[in-house]
């Protein structure tokens, strides 16, 4: 036999073979599928007998049908587990969401509360502001309180006058911080002001001459009648009283123009010059501590209170001048219903 005629018997015995093999696969699953089937459409009978012995129902079910049933009740079973599972998280979760609203509502009208309180002394604040303005006589660009102050935030939110609501707390704070900003350039000209005021005080006779603001005032300025010859006199100052060894203290800053002895009059005084036209007289004392020529700072001690030269007791003559003329000292000295 020729080597193909064995090859084509090798090849025809391997076809028979791998079909064989591949029939018996398929006549193995054509069975399964057939007992599979088969048992699958077996029935059962059920039968449901009634206590009171009625009639007797009865129903024939397939094991398909029974499997499907069964299915079916695991899947209702499982779906409603799952449910209550999930229904009771929610539960739980809104549960926590509503405590949790309580708070913040607590927490919102607590809020609410002071800021209500903040407006109050915020306008109690512009209020004392533009008092203070108006009595340093300066200008103030006016604080808009109104719902203006949001700017394109009003627009956004729709705020409009409410009774309460945090759009209207918002608004609220907002504007505050306006009111602040505007308040701080509004100080800062107050601070200036009172800076120039500082400076221009020391330069004039408005500081207390003696130490710590003692004394009381003995003689007024204007008409009085002389102690010594009983006769209506002009009195150029004021006269104030303490005691022995009390420090006087310069009114403003200024120079020691004089510094005399007076045995008939004033005793041991001072003259000092400061700015603006003004001078002052500090008579009667006990001692001088400064000399002609000194320059000497609003509050620096002089001397001390004695009664030098033509006086009735230990005081204080004390004199402003402005130019040539002598004015009332206590249009330039804060003089407290204390010390008359």
């Amino acid at each position: 036999m020729s080597p193909s005629s064995h090859y084509k018997e090798f090849e025809n015995k391997i076809v028979y073979r791998i079909g064989k093999f591949f029939k018996r696969i398929g006549t193995g699953i054509t069975s399964f599928f057939t007992s599979f089937f088969d048992a699958g459409r077996q029935k059962f009978t059920v039968m449901l007998i009634p206590h009171s012995e009625k009639k007797v129902l009865n129903f024939r079910i397939s094991v398909f049908a029974l499997v499907f049933m069964g299915f079916l009740l695991t899947a209702i079973l499982g779906s409603f587990i799952l449910f209550t599972t999930q229904f009771s998280g929610v539960t739980n979760m809104l549960s926590d969401k509503t405590e949790n609203l309580s708070s913040t509502q607590s927490q919102l009208d607590i809020l609410q509360d002071e800021i209500a309180d903040i407006r109050e002394k915020a306008q109690s604040f512009e209020a004392s502001l533009t008092r203070t303005m108006e009595n340093l006589s300066l200008e103030s660009d006016e604080v808009q309180n109104d719902g203006l102050v949001m700017g394109d935030l009003t627009s956004f939110f729709n705020v409009e006058e409410q009774e309460e609501g945090v759009m209207r707390e918002l608004s609220d704070l907002l504007s505050l911080g306006r009111t602040m900003e505007e308040s701080v350039k509004t100080l800062e000209q107050i601070s200036e002001v009172l800076v120039a005021q500082g400076a221009l005080l020391v330069e004039m006779p408005t500081y207390w001459p003696i130490e710590n603001g003692d004394g009381r005032i003995t003689a007024l300025f204007g008409p009085a009648e002389n102690p010594f010859t009983h006769e209506w006199y002009l009195h150029k100052g004021l006269d104030i009283g303490y005691g022995y060894g009390k420090p006087i203290l310069a009114a403003a800053n200024g120079k020691v123009i004089e510094q005399k002895y007076d045995p008939t009059g004033f005793g041991n005084y001072i003259l000092i010059r400061h700015k603006y036209g003004f001078q002052t007289k500090y008579a009667h004392l006990q001692r001088v501590d400064v000399k002609e020529g000194d320059v000497v700072t609003q509050g620096q001690v002089l001397g001390l209170m004695g009664s030098s030269g033509l006086s009735t007791g230990p005081h204080l003559h004390f004199e402003v001048r402005i130019g040539t003329q002598v004015v009332d000292p206590e249009r330039f000295l804060d003089v407290s219903s204390e010390v008359r």
